[in-house]
């Protein structure tokens, strides 16, 4: 018979599409999966992957085992939700998911708050801006700034956050409006509310540095290059950075809360999830 954890490893890469992607889910690394995708061919006298091609192929026979080791592996994840969510008692390792930025500025400088409240509990927070998938065990707990659709989650909005542009003083002071530089996004993330919302202010003046990370346009703006689009509970927090303010409709954006249905009752997940809810109410 072949190795579960060779099935798991296989269906994820086969999923995922790349050996780097899979170790990344998996957290794991990359010849971790190959060596487990090889000795499930060997184990199965089957070639599953086509080694030829650049990017990760299956073959025929590939395709064959990934569709049936598929709901294999939707079930022992079922198992492995269900035994958690029957344990009793407020403690035990529960996984949070968040972006980046947020899990940083907002829930890691609260987590004494919990800690003091439930001792028993250890967080793993993972700060990332992929849809992790909920079903899977990736994380227990998701907080993300789109409505997450993944089936059998319970999905509840639990707060929001505004925006507005934040330079230094000294930058503000000594540059007119029309001489304004600023900062924002790369086009990977130029359909993102606030940076739709920082065109319409910039107009056809310079836009000096572009990034995919909000913690570089942060520390850009607080060196003094331009002004950025932050959220309030970065700039507003951060005595190296003043408002801007602008006329027009102000940005903000919903933040959403998803947890799998198996899990919504289990004593840690719930204390977790109103811990999270709690983070997010004026202090």
């Amino acid at each position: 018979m072949a190795d579960w954890e060779d099935l798991h490893h296989f269906v994820t890469l086969a999923r995922e599409g790349t050996l780097s992607a899979a170790a990344r889910t998996l957290g794991v690394d990359h010849a971790t999966v190959a060596r487990r995708v090889a000795a499930l061919e060997q184990s199965t006298g089957l070639k599953l992957v086509d080694r030829r091609s650049r990017a990760t192929t299956l073959t025929d026979e590939g395709k064959r085992i990934a569709a049936v080791a598929t709901p294999m592996e939707e079930a022992a994840f079922a198992v492995a939700r269900t035994a958690q969510a029957a344990k009793p008692g407020v403690d035990g390792e529960v996984t949070i998911s968040a972006p980046p930025n947020f899990a940083s500025s907002v829930i890691a400088p609260q987590l004494t708050r919990l800690r003091s409240q439930h001792p028993g509990i250890h967080i793993k927070l993972i700060g990332e801006k992929r849809r992790v998938s909920l079903s899977r065990r990736e994380a227990d707990v998701a907080l993300r700034l789109m409505r997450p659709v993944e089936a059998k989650l319970f999905v509840r909005k639990v707060g929001s956050f505004g925006f507005s542009l934040y330079g230094t003083a000294g930058y503000l002071e000594k540059t007119p409006p029309h001489a304004l530089a600023f900062i924002g996004y790369d086009a990977s993330l130029s359909e993102s509310p606030q940076e739709v919302w920082l065109r319409t202010i910039v107009g056809e003046r310079e836009v000096v540095l572009r990034t995919n990370d909000l913690e570089i346009q942060a520390q850009a703006a607080r060196s003094g290059l331009g002004v950025a689009a932050l959220p309030h509970y970065l700039g507003d927090g951060d005595p190296r950075l003043q408002r801007y303010a602008v006329t027009g409709k102000p940005v903000s954006r919903d933040v959403w809360l998803a947890v799998h249905r198996d899990l919504r009752q289990h004593p840690a997940v719930r204390a977790v999830m109103e811990f999270l809810v709690s983070c997010l109410k004026p202090q």
